[in-house]
């Protein structure tokens, strides 16, 4: 019996990993059955009348609320632009919903409305309409942020063919785990140091970027709840093919690499909310990697895998010394409540 015919969700089913797209698979995607959704993107891609739109939503549980180098109000926002700078569209227009619990602060929620303005202004995404819901204390933790984007595909622009080919280069826009590890940090009051900081951003810019430096770009994502790992799982076996990565490549800052090493956690699983992994044709790579280091948010990204042979779906990372490891898609999270 799976747990989806069970009577009970877990936190893991929220998390990104295995447990998740058997969600996905067994209740929701039988239920609503469109040809987009079946498609799994971040963002759904509408036509109408010869014209394209990306349209995605998501929502924001994450605690603590206020966390190193960003809060649940940037979060919002940067989550729902780069899903739709991901799928290739320029982020326009943006609904936010928020559920909020009797006898939250009134300050902290105008802290909160105060930062989603400054990160839409950042991004250049107009909030248009949204929605507030309030419920009985004890009903929710405090506050959940729920916001919708749309956005278009400007001419000469198009979504990332979404295929892979052997000897693709699997590219990184800078340092993995920064937000899982801020946000756990923070949580725990594990006081490390030098302070973990949160990379959230809205990435449309460095996504163009990356763009026009390679036009028959393969696919790209931000990796966030399932990490690195988690993207390049669903691209290998959606794919049908081997991905290798090099672990000595993987860039990581020293602070987060100790942290994961103090807890017992694979960085390579950690959230992101400022970095996106693309996939790129060989040939167009050094120019994608140039177009990448050459924005301040892609200033340190890096090669850090390639495309193999093969039919199995595995994501295989090759150790400093020689040594090879299968790096498998998680049943649950590392780390709940991240987003």
């Amino acid at each position: 019996m799976t747990n989806t015919e069970q009577q009970k969700i877990l936190l893991a089913h929220g998390s990104g990993g295995l447990l998740y797209h058997q969600l996905i698979e067994e209740v929701f995607l039988p239920a609503y059955g469109s040809r987009e959704l079946s498609k799994l993107n971040d963002a759904a891609i509408l036509e109408n009348s010869g014209k394209s739109l990306a349209f995605t939503t998501d929502s924001f549980v994450v605690r603590p609320r206020f966390f190193p180098g960003g809060d649940i109000g940037r979060l919002s926002v940067c989550g729902t632009v780069n899903d739709l700078a991901m799928s290739g569209a320029k982020p326009c227009w943006l609904s936010v919903g928020m559920i909020i619990e009797a006898g939250f602060e009134l300050s902290e929620l105008r802290q909160i409305v105060a930062s989603i303005s400054a990160t839409a202004a950042e991004a250049n995404i107009a909030v248009v309409t949204g929605d507030t819901k309030v419920v009985e204390k004890g009903a929710c933790d405090g506050i959940y942020i729920n916001t919708a984007g749309v956005g278009i595909f400007e001419q000469g622009t198009s979504a990332p063919v979404g295929n892979l080919e052997a000897g693709d280069k699997i590219i990184i826009s800078g340092n993995i785990g920064d937000h899982g590890m801020a946000v756990m940090a923070a949580r725990e009051q594990l006081g490390f140091e030098p302070l973990i900081a949160s990379d959230v951003a809205p990435l449309a810019g460095l996504a163009r970027a990356l763009m026009d430096a390679a036009p028959h770009l393969r696919w790209m994502r931000d990796p966030t709840r399932g990490g690195v790992a988690g993207v390049l799982n669903e691209w290998a076996v959606t794919a049908g093919v081997n991905i290798r990565i090099d672990e000595a490549a993987l860039p990581i800052a020293d602070c987060v690499m100790r942290a994961c090493e103090l807890l017992g956690l694979d960085p390579l699983y950690v959230a992101n909310e400022g970095k996106l992994v693309a996939a790129v044709a060989a040939a167009e790579a050094p120019a994608a990697l140039k177009a990448l280091q050459n924005n301040p948010l892609g200033a340190k990204a890096a090669v850090i895998g390639e495309v193999m042979t093969g039919v199995d779906g595995r994501v295989y990372l090759e150790t400093p010394y020689g040594g090879t490891r299968i790096v498998d898609q998680l049943k649950g999270d590392q780390l709940p409540r991240i987003c």
